[in-house]
C-alpha cells in the first residue's frame, strides 16, 4: 500500500522536474486510506521559497478537512522533509512519515537538526525512511547532472 503513495509522489516529482523544479512529490494521505492531495515543488513556478511539495499538500489537505489538525494523516514524500516542513508536520499532527532518499545536507528528520528528537517538539510522527530510496535519488541526481 505505502509503495504505491510513493509511487504517486515519485509521479509528482517527475513532473516537477519537468517545470524545471527541484524533483521532489508529496501524497497526503487520509484517515481512511484516500488520498487528500498530491504535489510537487512550485517554489520557482509560484517565486515562493515556501512552496515545499510537504507544504503544498498540507496546506491542501487542511483546507479540505477544515481543519489545521491533520490528525491521523500519514505523508508520502520522496525526500526526507526540511526543517521547515518537519516543523510543518509536527504543527499539523501528522501520524506518519514515509520518504524515500535522504538529504544528508538539508534534511531536518534524520539528519541536521532531527527536529522531532528536540525535546521542545511537541508531536512527533511515526518515521519510516528509505521507500522507494533508489528512485528517489536517481530523479534527484539526474536532475542535478542535468544542470550542471
Amino acid at each position: 500500500m505505502h509503495n504505491r503513495f510513493m509511487q504517486m509522489a515519485l509521479d509528482e516529482a517527475g513532473a516537477a522536474a519537468r517545470r524545471g523544479e527541484v524533483p521532489v512529490g508529496a501524497v497526503l494521505v487520509g484517515p481512511d486510506g484516500a488520498v487528500l492531495a498530491r504535489d510537487g515543488n512550485r517554489i520557482v513556478e509560484r517565486r515562493d521559497p515556501t512552496a515545499h511539495a510537504e507544504m503544498l499538500v498540507i496546506r491542501a489537505g487542511a483546507a479540505m478537512l477544515g481543519s489545521e489538525r491533520l490528525t491521523g494523516c500519514d505523508l508520502h514524500v520522496t525526500l526526507e522533509p526540511c526543517p521547515m516542513c518537519a516543523q510543518a508536520m509536527a504543527f499539523a499532527r501528522i501520524r506518519r512519515l514515509y520518504y524515500g532518499a535522504a538529504d544528508p545536507k538539508g534534511g531536518g528528520v534524520d539528519h541536521g537538526p532531527r527536529l522531532f528528537a528536540l525535546p521542545t517538539c511537541h508531536h512527533a510522527p511515526e518515521i519510516y525512511g528509505g521507500i522507494a530510496e533508489g528512485e528517489a535519488a536517481r530523479l534527484l541526481k539526474d536532475f542535478f547532472a542535468a544542470r550542471r
